[in-house]
């Protein structure tokens, strides 16, 4: 295997052999995580502040990222994509070079403490030689940025607007330029939780005066979520990353659009409305809006003026009975969407919770004909659901996303 970064495999690099040493240990991943972190925390203690104060996320995402390396070590492209966007992002924590060398090594004593009679040298070499081209990707991604910018952006709280009783939207101006795209988003942190680092859209098209809208919703158990909600007020700071994201619109789009928003989902559908609203030519697009009951519809007051604004724009609303649940908001969506979609072979945005985002792909590629290709959305992450590998054969069969890196457009 050869990388376009001009990486060049070792003879000791031996990807079945990998995935099966990974297998012996993957049902002691929380102990395997916990013991790589006091391993690299009591050999390398300034790299702590690094970390947030609550591991146990962490300690997951950890696990998760580095399977779905070692998951795509013969898959070159989707290899080097992910970690040159892994590498480009993780600038902000202010990770540097001589860092990896640290982590590889406290990687590796963890690997081999719970790999028992498992481990041996042919199984260390290899992994030695997947995290040696593994790191120099990062390294590489994270030297692609422009010397001129930044690793991260400090961001004053213009506005805080609590709209429901868990969403809250933050307008923010940045210190700095912030480049990015409509449909991009960037991931936060904040003082009242540090290291707490989540993805957010950004809500709006670029400005002139270069502030920036997000729309959170508080999860429970969220620290990040709630203090933004709950803690973050006017006058206070956010720390933002660098843009990230694919789900953005061509520079001339044509025909009809479909946009289809769910929830605080819809903070990445009105950037790509307000920016088709410029670049749009002659095209037209239909607006659908699901909800799970009518004060979910938070940004009401916006939706109205785009529909009064723009003739080119159908909105609609896809409401349950006002006694309704859960399902009975995925049959109103699909009935709208039914009524609605545009005819032929419409490109559509869909962003919302995940299994929206699931059910409404389903329906307009089997029912509607729409090919897959036109279906744009972020990936999709069930939270909560524990996505590993249940059997060692899973995996070499199961191919899975890291959610909170998407790649960079």
């Amino acid at each position: 295997m050869t990388t376009s970064t001009g990486t060049r495999p070792y003879a000791a690099l031996n990807p079945a052999l990998i995935r099966s040493s990974l297998a012996v240990v993957e049902r002691r991943a929380d102990s395997l995580t916990q013991y790589f972190y006091a391993h690299l925390f009591k050999h390398n203690p300034g790299l702590r502040a690094m970390f947030p104060e609550r591991m146990e996320e962490q300690r997951d995402r950890l696990f998760a990222a580095l399977t779905a390396a070692i998951l795509r070590l013969e898959d070159t492209d989707a290899l080097v994509a992910q970690l040159r966007t892994l590498g480009f992002d993780h600038r902000k924590f202010g990770i540097r070079p001589e860092h990896y060398p640290a982590v590889g090594e406290s990687l590796l004593a963890a690997l081999k403490f719970f790999s028992g009679s498992a481990w041996t040298p042919k199984t260390e070499a290899a992994w030695r030689a997947a995290y040696v081209l593994i790191s120099k990707i990062m390294i590489a991604g994270a030297e692609s940025a422009p010397a001129t910018e930044p690793a991260w952006w400090d961001a004053e709280v213009i506005r805080h607007e609590r709209r429901t009783e868990d969403i809250a939207v933050l307008t923010v101006l940045p210190d700095r330029p912030y480049g990015y795209l409509p449909g991009q988003y960037a991931t936060l942190t904040v003082p009242e939780a540090p290291q707490v680092w989540r993805p957010y859209s950004v809500a709006n098209a670029p400005r002139a005066d270069g502030t920036l809208d997000f729309h959170v919703r508080r999860v429970d158990g969220g620290v990040l979520s709630t203090a933004l909600v709950e803690a973050v007020a006017p006058g206070g700071s956010v720390r933002l990353g660098p843009a990230l994201g694919t789900t953005t619109l061509p520079q001339s789009p044509r025909g009809e659009l479909l946009f289809v928003a769910g929830g605080t989902g819809w903070a990445q559908i009105k950037a790509l409305v307000e920016e088709f609203a410029v670049c749009r030519g002659d095209a037209t697009a239909t607006l659908l809006v699901g909800a799970r009951a009518a004060h979910d519809v938070y940004d009401a007051g916006v939706l109205e003026l785009l529909a009064g604004a723009h003739p080119w724009l159908r909105v609609r609303a896809a409401l349950p009975p006002r006694e309704g649940g859960p399902g009975d908001a995925d049959a109103a969506l699909l009935r709208e969407l039914a009524r609605h979609a545009p005819a032929g072979r419409p490109q559509v945005y869909v962003s919302g919770p995940a299994g929206m985002v699931e059910m409404v792909e389903a329906r307009l590629t089997a029912r509607h004909g729409v090919p897959p290709a036109h279906v744009h959305h972020d990936p999709v992450v069930h939270p909560g659901t524990g996505e590993r590998p249940e059997t060692a054969a899973e995996w070499f069969l199961m191919k899975r996303e890291v959610p909170w890196i998407r790649p960079r457009s």
